[in-house]
């Protein structure tokens, strides 16, 4: 190893975790654990867990809605609601339209019967003959009552049990008023009004204040309200028997508007149903209604990362059998060689360039497991986790320790003098700096030199790897990345994959990959290569690969 840089060990291997799971045998059945009438006396076997557990109840969120259950619920509810409501507030209302007509009757009523009232020499007297008292009474639904009191409340006529108006109730204006009342327990409506029995007094009251108050007499006529309930009943009934009618007619024309709104959502369905498997064009978004366009959109940019990964599989799978059948083509043939072979150093020679084509066949086969790994980690979701990029550096050095021993080439490392700490997932940047290192040893002549570096820049942490190998053109920078992609001219073994691998896990962690020349390099034929990868600063997330 070089100095200054630090010492590295091959480290040995060690024992694989057994990570599977024991297989549970039944001793009974296997004749290890004897039978009850054979066990010892005191000895219980350990209970049984039930065999049937009941399922966990499916969370809400999973039960499946129906849009137009919900629209028409949505619809409905309030007019269950404001129904009762409605025929409520038809129904005071029909009670105060049935009032009016037959409160003007008994205002009527009550004003002809007061004109009958006189005071003859002091004394109260009607002239209500007995034909007059039957119309007053007349009715065929209603019970009518009249009452008259003088001035001092005593009875002058009609019936006693009607109930006086209480002190409050009315002014003594001679005007008619109103008041809810019962008699026997009946309710009934009563007009009433206070006669005054001398006119002339009453003018000189108003002129002198001195003067006591006119004597008043009370005049009520009552009666029972079947006929204002018939009325109300009535109108309720003109009211609410349409709306039995028209209520169906109307669920009827909501259930055909909810039906005739949601059938684009069912022709958009028939379209997609009736696309061919393989069909991943995007969905015209004109041809449905607005509020379903974000929908359409996103179904589109699905269908269109969906179209992107089976192309990308597509590819991948069209790729390896191309790269596959150059290795295998050899291995047949030096297989075939072998067997033809009579010279055992000849068969010796075929069974070598066998073996040879076999590791070139492994490490493709790897290397396309690498790429198809790193490329679908966006799809299946990276874990990253804050990590040393030195340790994980000096770790992975140290696997390549006998590579470069074998290739003759001095591989070492330089670190920081502080930690580097990064956001990123450990397997994968153990993935992308290895196949650094691996193209750095394939293509630095024996004899050479391979650095691996960490260290700050301002805020990035940045990882190097330095060769002193023949170096990339500037023209070719661009380009090396490609799946496949070998410089022209080259005739060191490689399957053109290693970098594509470094630039895929690269973007997933947000880090910038650049080509440099080694500043360190002192030949012209050999101006060497530096690979430096910039991660972003700590403060900063990465990216989210899911």
């Amino acid at each position: 190893m070089r100095g200054g840089q630090v010492p590295l060990r091959a480290r040995a291997p060690k024992r694989p975790a057994n990570t599977s799971e024991q297989a549970h045998v039944n001793d009974r059945d296997a004749g290890l654990v004897p039978p009850d009438s054979e066990l010892p006396a005191g000895a219980h076997e350990p209970a049984l867990e039930p065999l049937y557990a009941p399922p966990n109840p499916e969370p809400e969120e999973s039960i499946q809605h129906s849009l137009f259950g919900e629209i028409l619920d949505w619809m409905l509810a309030p007019l269950l609601l404001l129904w009762p409501m409605s025929i409520a507030i038809t129904y005071l209302v029909a009670k105060s339209i049935a009032n009016q007509p037959f409160d003007h009757a008994l205002e009527d009523r009550v004003t002809v019967l007061a004109q009958q009232v006189r005071e003859v020499d002091g004394a109260i007297a009607t002239r209500l003959p007995g034909s007059a008292r039957d119309i007053l009474r007349a009715d065929d639904v209603d019970s009518v009552y009249f009452q008259i009191l003088d001035a001092a409340g005593k009875h002058v006529d009609g019936d006693r049990e009607l109930p006086r108006p209480r002190a409050d109730e009315g002014d003594k204006d001679g005007a008619v008023h109103f008041r809810n009342d019962a008699v026997h327990g009946t309710p009934v409506r009563v007009a009433y009004l206070y006669v005054n029995l001398d006119p002339f007094h009453q003018a000189d009251a108003a002129a002198n204040a001195d003067e006591p108050a006119a004597r008043k007499a009370l005049v009520q006529v009552a009666e029972t309200l079947d006929k204002r309930a018939l009325l109300a009943n009535e109108i309720i009934k003109g009211v609410i028997l349409p709306q039995f009618i028209i209520l169906p007619v109307i669920l009827a024309l909501v259930w055909f508007a909810l039906s005739r709104g949601l059938s684009p959502l069912a022709e958009l369905q028939e379209r997609i149903r009736a696309r061919s498997s393989d069909d991943l064009s995007p969905i015209d978004s004109r041809q449905v209604p607005e509020e379903i366009s974000p929908l359409v959109g996103s179904l589109n940019d699905m269908l269109g990362r969906l179209a992107q990964t089976i192309d990308m599989q597509k590819r991948f799978i069209a790729d390896a059998a191309h790269q596959m059948k150059t290795p295998l083509a050899g291995m047949r043939m030096q297989s075939e060689l072998a067997l033809r072979q009579v010279d055992p150093g000849e068969i010796h020679r075929s069974l070598e360039q066998l073996a040879t084509s076999s590791e070139s066949a492994t490490r493709l086969v790897n290397q396309l497991l690498a790429l198809a790994r790193a490329e679908n980690q966006p799809h299946a979701g990276l874990a990253f986790e804050e990590l040393e990029l030195g340790a994980l550096a000096v770790s992975v050095v140290q696997d390549w320790v006998q590579a470069s021993f074998a290739h003759g080439i001095d591989l070492g490392y330089e670190p920081h003098d502080e930690p580097v700490t990064i956001a990123g997932n450990a397997m994968m940047l153990r993935e992308l700096l290895s196949n650094l290192i691996d193209n750095a040893l394939r293509y630095t002549p024996s004899g050479g030199s391979v650095t691996v570096r960490v260290r700050r820049d301002g805020e990035h942490a940045l990882l190097e790897v330095e060769d002193t190998g023949p170096g990339i053109a500037p023209t070719e920078r661009a380009h090396v990345f490609e799946r496949f992609y070998r410089i022209l001219g080259n005739s060191a073994s490689g399957s053109g994959l290693g970098l594509a691998i470094v630039r895929e896990i690269a973007g997933q962690h947000n880090a910038e990959v650049d080509i440099f020349n080694n500043p360190r390099a002192h030949s012209k034929k050999f101006p060497g290569s530096l690979f430096r990868l910039t991660f972003p600063p700590p403060a900063s997330d990465p990216i989210d690969a899911a």
